[in-house]
């Protein structure tokens, strides 16, 4: 039976940071070509919904990289416009390819193509879950700070949305404590943060990382303006930063509108890790489709 990773809890800790550890010597042997025989032979469909910049990129390079073949597939041009639901497309994928990846705009209707797929499906980024990315943070956190175990992120902004879900979630598997500092209509689901609060500083004192995204994503157009005004308070600048610990980094899943969720000088600042964080989606993925597609 296939086996999918769909919100990033399917991993054990043991498994999680085994994959960290794969991750890392896939980018330190990168220009060596370490992995390069991983996928020979195989193809793996990518079936975006939507423009993608990072999910895109990595996972098409990433595939390439591991001697696979990679597949992009737009919604648009697949028979979902005709009424064909994502069960039997999971089910038709499953005779062509060895993996499917999916960016959707509903978490739902991935669920109902791995429901029908024989092969590993990946959620590459729903509305509620954005597992990919929270593997790439915590390479990112490994990489500056040898252990996870113990460290503290502050995720500061919308605490509802995908990633300080899957932040949350992912991190209680790592060891890291993920505190949320969102307002009241923004919070995050009850018990799934080390710490819910209203206040930024409370979250952030003594945080090794601070976490942000943000405040308008795609869907969220028609109440850009309440938003960004509910928001406003929870902006990552060099005072909220000051209020860390002195060895904390920034970290921001991109894209980002400097000016809103953080200010220029802290995105492009000594303290900022988000290109790292950025790069460690390639080495991250490449990781899980190894471990994936080992067990197919």
């Amino acid at each position: 039976m296939a086996r999918h990773f769909l919100t990033g809890e399917e991993l054990s800790r043991d498994e999680l940071n085994a994959l960290l550890d794969r991750a890392m010597e896939l980018k330190a042997g990168r220009s060596a070509g370490v992995g390069r025989e991983a996928l020979a032979g195989r193809s793996i469909a990518l079936v975006f919904e939507r423009p993608s910049t990072r999910t895109r990129v990595s996972f098409e390079v990433g595939v390439a990289e591991l001697g696979g073949t990679p597949l992009i597939l737009r919604g648009d041009e697949l028979q979902l416009t005709r009424g064909e639901s994502m069960r039997d497309t999971g089910r038709v994928l499953s005779r062509y390819v060895h993996g499917i990846v999916v960016r959707w705009g509903s978490h739902e209707i991935v669920e109902g193509l791995a429901a029908g797929a024989s092969v590993p499906v990946i959620n590459g980024l729903t509305p509620d879950h954005h597992p990919c990315q929270v593997l790439a943070d915590l390479l990112t956190l490994r990489e500056r700070f040898g252990d996870l175990d113990g460290l503290k992120l502050a995720y500061v902004g919308d605490g509802s949305n995908n990633m300080a879900r899957s932040l949350a979630r992912m991190g209680q598997i790592a060891g890291v404590e993920v505190r949320v500092a969102s307002p009241d209509g923004y919070r995050p689901e009850p018990g799934i943060a080390a710490l819910d609060t209203t206040d930024p500083r409370e979250a952030v004192d003594g945080a090794d990382a601070i976490y942000t995204d943000v405040w308008v994503s795609m869907g969220d157009e028609e109440e850009a303006a309440q938003r960004r005004a509910d928001l406003a308070p929870f902006q990552v600048d060099a005072d909220l930063v000051a209020a860390a610990s002195d060895r904390a980094i920034v970290l921001h899943c991109l894209p980002a509108h400097p000016g809103e969720e953080i200010t220029e000088d802290v995105l492009y600042g000594e303290r900022s890790a988000v290109w790292d964080q950025a790069e460690n989606r390639l080495h991250a993925q490449k990781a899980l489709l190894e471990l994936l597609l080992s067990e197919d």
